[in-house]
C-alpha cells in the first residue's frame, strides 16, 4: 500500500509515533494531485507553499515531543463554497473569480485548530447549485471510474480527490445531499450531520436547517475521525449553541444481529431507475440475513417536493436576492431558477412548508421509535455525462426542475435526521453504488457506528466493498476538463470558461 493510500486514521498514528513525517505526507499527497488531478479536475485552487510552512511546523512538534491535536499534520481539501483566508475562494462563480477572504469559515478554523493543513479547494457547481460539478471558473470534475460521468455535487471535487487519494480529508456541505450524492458516485463516504453539530458562522438564514457543513472520507472510521474535530459551537451560528455533543471518535463497536432496520426505495414518491432498484434490493436481502429486523416502509412523503422547493427557494433569496437584482449575468441558471422561483411564493406557501416539514420530520422520529436505522438508495440513477446537466428523465419519468432527481437524499433533509453515505460496491454499469444511512435526530455517533459495522460486514461479502478506481486508466484526461490552478492564480480576461459549459451550469 502507498503512502496516500493510507487512511487519515492510520497516518495520524504514524505521525504521531514518528513513523511518518507531515512533510512526507504532504509530498506524496502534492505529487499524486499533480499526477491524478489532470484526468478528474478534483482539486481547483491550490496552497502548497503555505501547506508546506505548516508541514515543517508540524514535523517540529513532533521532535519537539509537544502534545499533539486530533489530525495533527493532516492534509486537508477544503470545498471552494468554503472561505479560506488568504486563499482563493470563487464559488465557482464568474463573479468571485479573484476571491480571496481574510478570515475561515467556522469550520475551517476548527479543523486548523485540529491541527490539519489546508492543502487546496475542491470543486463544486457554479454558487454550489446542482449535483453536478461543474462551473464557468474551474471547468467540470469527472468522475474517477469514468472521467467522461459526473462526479455528483455539489461536493463532487471532495469526493473525486479522496476516491484517487489525492488527500486523506475533504470538506463538504449539503442542503438537497450534496455531501451524500458525490460520496456515492465516487465510492467514498459523506456525513450529513444533524443540524447545529457542525458550527456554520457565515450561514445567511442563521436559524435554518437544511444546509448544513460536514466531513468527508475514504472510508467510515477516518470520517467519524473527522467529524470528532468537526463538531463544536460558534457564537455566530446560533443552531450550535447549548447543543450536546457525543464522543464520535473512535467508532463504538456495534453488533449487527439485534438491529431493527427499516428500507424504503423511494419514499413511496421518488423516481428511481430499475436498475438501481434492484442493486439495492440486492444489498437489503443480504443485510436482512444479518440483523434481528429489515422491514419495508410504507411511505408516501409526495408533500415534500412543494416543501423543498419553498424552503430551498427562501435559502437562495437569502443568499443571492441582492445579487440578482444587480449582476444577474453573473449568477448561473440554476440559481437565478431558484430566485425566480421566489417570486411566485405567498407567506401561506411558507407557512404551509413549515407545517409540511415538521409533518415529514416528526413522521420520522416516530419511525425511531420502533426502529435503529432507515436505510434507501442516495441516488436514482448510476452517475451520467458531466455534459449533461442533470437527470431530466428517469425510469420514464419527467423530473420537475434541475435538483428534483435528489429527491432521495433532499426528503432526509427536511426530516433533518443525520445521514451517510456508504460504499457499497458497484451497480449494474460498473460503477460505484451507496445506500444512504439514516439514524435518529442528533444520534450522529450511534449512526457512524452502525455505518462501521455495516462496512466491515459488506467488505467480507462478494462485490459488496468498497469500490477503488484504476488510476491508471483514466488517462488521458478528457478534453472538457481543466487542470488545476496554483494560488496566487494568473487569470486573463474572459479566461476560466469551457466551451458548452460556461452559460449551462
Amino acid at each position: 500500500m502507498s503512502l496516500v493510500e493510507l487512511g487519515a486514521v492510520e497516518m495520524r498514528r504514524r505521525i504521531g509515533t514518528g513513523e511518518l513525517s507531515p512533510v512526507e505526507i504532504l509530498r506524496a499527497c502534492v505529487e499524486q494531485i499533480e499526477r491524478h488531478n489532470p484526468a478528474v479536475n478534483a482539486v481547483c485552487a491550490t496552497d502548497f507553499e503555505r501547506a508546506m510552512v505548516a508541514a515543517r511546523e508540524a514535523e517540529a512538534r513532533v521532535r519537539r515531543s509537544e502534545s499533539l491535536p486530533l489530525l495533527h499534520g493532516l492534509p486537508l481539501g477544503v470545498k471552494d463554497l468554503q472561505a479560506t483566508a488568504g486563499l482563493l475562494t470563487t464559488s465557482g462563480n464568474v463573479r468571485l473569480r479573484g476571491h480571496v477572504p481574510s478570515a475561515d469559515v467556522s469550520l475551517v478554523a476548527r479543523l486548523r485548530q485540529a491541527g490539519a493543513i489546508v492543502t487546496a479547494k475542491t470543486n463544486t457547481p457554479d454558487m454550489g447549485a446542482g449535483a453536478n460539478t461543474r462551473n464557468p471558473v474551474w471547468g467540470a470534475t469527472g468522475n474517477p471510474f469514468d472521467p467522461s460521468l459526473n462526479a455528483g455535487g455539489s461536493s463532487g471535487g471532495s469526493a473525486a480527490a479522496l476516491a484517487c487519494d489525492m488527500l486523506p480529508l475533504c470538506t463538504g456541505s449539503d442542503t438537497g445531499g450534496s455531501l451524500r450524492i458525490p460520496a456515492a458516485l465516487c465510492g467514498v463516504v459523506g456525513l450529513r450531520p444533524s443540524p447545529g453539530l457542525v458550527a456554520n458562522d457565515m450561514r445567511p438564514l442563521g436559524w435554518s436547517v437544511i444546509s448544513v457543513l460536514g466531513p468527508m472520507g475514504r472510508d467510515v472510521a477516518d470520517t467519524a475521525f473527522m467529524m470528532q474535530a468537526c463538531a463544536g459551537p460558534h457564537p455566530m451560528d446560533p443552531l450550535s449553541m447549548g447543543v450536546r455533543h457525543d464522543t464520535y471518535w473512535p467508532l463504538q463497536p456495534v453488533d449487527l444481529r439485534p438491529l431493527r432496520v427499516a428500507y424504503t426505495e423511494d419514499f413511496g414518491t421518488c423516481a428511481v431507475d430499475p436498475m438501481i432498484r434492484q442493486t439495492f434490493r440486492d444489498r437489503v436481502q443480504a443485510l436482512a440475513r444479518e440483523v434481528a429486523v429489515c422491514e419495508p416502509l410504507d411511505w408516501a412523503l409526495k408533500g415534500g417536493h412543494r416543501c423543498f422547493d419553498v424552503l430551498r427557494a427562501e435559502s437562495f433569496v437569502a443568499a443571492f436576492d441582492d445579487i440578482h437584482r444587480t449582476q444577474p449575468e453573473t449568477l448561473g441558471p440554476n440559481v437565478r431558477a431558484n430566485v425566480e422561483m421566489a417570486a411566485n411564493i405567498r407567506l401561506a406557501d411558507r407557512a404551509w412548508a413549515h407545517l409540511e416539514q415538521t409533518r415529514i420530520s416528526r413522521q420520522f422520529q416516530r419511525m425511531f421509535e420502533r426502529y435503529d436505522l432507515i436505510i434507501a438508495p442516495v441516488t436514482p440513477v448510476s452517475p451520467f455525462p458531466w455534459t449533461q446537466l442533470y437527470a431530466d428523465v428517469i425510469d420514464g419519468q419527467p423530473q420537475r426542475n434541475y435538483y428534483e432527481w435528489l429527491s432521495l437524499t433532499y426528503l432526509v433533509t427536511l426530516a433533518t435526521n443525520p445521514a451517510l453515505a456508504l460504499p457499497c460496491g458497484r451497480d449494474a454499469a460498473g460503477m460505484p453504488f451507496g445506500l444512504q444511512l439514516i439514524g435518529p435526530l442528533h444520534g450522529d455517533a450511534r449512526l457512524l457506528s452502525m455505518a462501521g459495522a455495516i462496512e466491515q460486514w459488506s467488505s467480507t461479502q462478494p462485490g459488496m466493498g468498497r469500490p477503488r478506481p484504476d488510476l491508471a486508466g483514466i488517462w488521458p484526461p478528457h478534453p472538457g476538463l481543466r487542470s488545476i490552478v496554483t494560488h496566487p492564480p494568473v487569470l486573463q480576461p474572459g479566461a476560466g470558461a469551457v466551451d458548452g459549459v460556461a452559460n449551462a451550469v
